[in-house]
């Protein structure tokens, strides 16, 4: 059977196998109908109606970044001035300043002008070999703006070549007209803004912020029931500053995925691999919060946790639009392997997001998202800083 298009001369890291970085050395990689047909060595090559010749690069998964909130309004450069002269993330916070200094911004851009924003942060990623994102949103907290902005994430993928997951992000913070009634504003994300959002159609994921400076296990439950009874998949931002056991409660409850995870036990990593809940490690936060705390690697790997990680590109606690270069804080910041972090954006990235079965791998069967590399092994992509080798990105076989 000739097949559509065939790769050649390359160097597959297929991140499959029990190699390392699964490495197929004088490899070829076939593809039909947008998906890889046949991927093995070139000699044993099937025929194909159009030949690539890759010219010797190494050749990997496109890269995913499954934790962005990549689309807002506005900008925070001054809560960077203050944490500079030692304000923390929570004082900001509490003084009125993080999440909900970006909402009023948010809330007066039309669709238009936050995918316009957005799209030059986007087009970043897409430069580094990235073929998926996932966008949350959570600086509206109200119903029109937390639609806005999910189906201005969805237009982004209309936009650019891009694969778009959202994640319903409603339980982000508390709004100022709130304040001091958190379980009210929780009973209006169950009972009016998610339920608009799902019958919006632009809700892929349920999210939330477990956090002292956000919302209680026992209130993400609640978000997190009514998620379940529309049938929407969860992940949650859990353990950053304290350790409140919302990783392990969103763990057995199916999560795809914990996110952030500083301050997680030991015990819970182990839950968190029992339940096939990915950890989601997020460096650009660590680094940018100049915090201290190291995620549990170590514990995370003991227990066989499948670990990702991602930019968290957002306005305040990581401004961050570089994969690579968050590939290289996860391998200096906290000493993951170069072969974990490629794994961390592609193929445990792409269980994060409930793509595994799709995504994140080069394997027969899979959607054909490929990133052709200028160089000669894949640790050079966790190895340098602020240099892109990408020579080229094919997404769904196209290039």
């Amino acid at each position: 059977m000739t097949s559509d298009t065939l790769f050649t001369n390359l160097t597959a890291a297929t991140m499959a196998g029990d190699a390392a970085y699964g490495l197929i050395e004088d490899a070829a990689i076939s593809v039909s109908g947008g998906r890889i047909a046949w991927i093995g060595p070139a000699a044993n090559a099937p025929e194909a109606a159009k030949t690539v010749d890759c010219g010797g690069r190494l050749v990997t998964p496109a890269l995913i970044d499954c934790h962005t909130h990549i689309v807002f309004g506005g900008n925070r450069a001054k809560e960077f001035e203050l944490r500079l002269e030692g304000a923390s993330y929570e004082e900001i916070s509490r003084a009125g300043g993080g999440i909900v200094s970006t909402v009023s911004h948010t809330r007066a851009a039309s669709e238009d002008e936050l995918v316009e924003t957005a799209l030059p942060r986007v087009d970043h990623l897409i430069a580094e070999g990235v073929a998926t994102i996932e966008i949350k949103s959570g600086y509206g907290l109200d119903t029109d703006t937390e639609i806005r902005m999910l189906k201005a994430a969805r237009r982004i993928g209309e936009e650019r070549p891009i694969r778009v997951t959202t994640s319903f992000l409603g339980a982000h913070a508390l709004p100022a007209d709130y304040k001091g009634r958190d379980d009210a504003y929780i009973d209006f994300v169950c009972a009016e803004a998610l339920p608009a959002a799902h019958e919006a159609g632009v809700v892929d994921a349920v999210d939330g912020f477990c956090e002292g400076i956000a919302f209680s296990v026992a209130q993400m439950e609640r978000v997190f029931d009514k998620a379940a009874e529309l049938g929407i998949p969860i992940k949650l931002h859990a353990e950053q500053l304290s350790d409140l056991g919302g990783a392990a409660m969103a763990a057995r409850r199916g999560a795809l995925s914990a996110d952030h995870l500083e301050y997680l036990s030991a015990a819970d990593a182990a839950v968190l691999a029992e339940h096939g809940t990915v950890a989601v490690l997020l460096p650009g936060a660590f680094y940018t919060l100049h915090e201290t705390q190291l995620p549990p690697l170590d514990a995370l790997r003991e227990a066989g946790c499948d670990i990702a990680i991602a930019t968290d590109c957002n306005p305040g606690s990581s401004p961050l639009t570089s994969l690579l270069l968050t590939m290289n804080m996860a391998a200096t910041l906290f000493r993951m392997t170069p072969e974990e972090t490629l794994a961390g954006c592609t193929r445990n990235a792409a269980k994060a997001l409930g793509l595994g079965n799709d995504l994140g791998t080069l394997e027969t069967g899979r959607i054909a998202d490929l990133a052709i590399w200028d160089i000669e092994h894949p640790a050079e992509l966790a190895y340098r800083i602020g240099f892109n080798p990408l020579h080229a990105r094919v997404v769904g076989g196209v290039a």
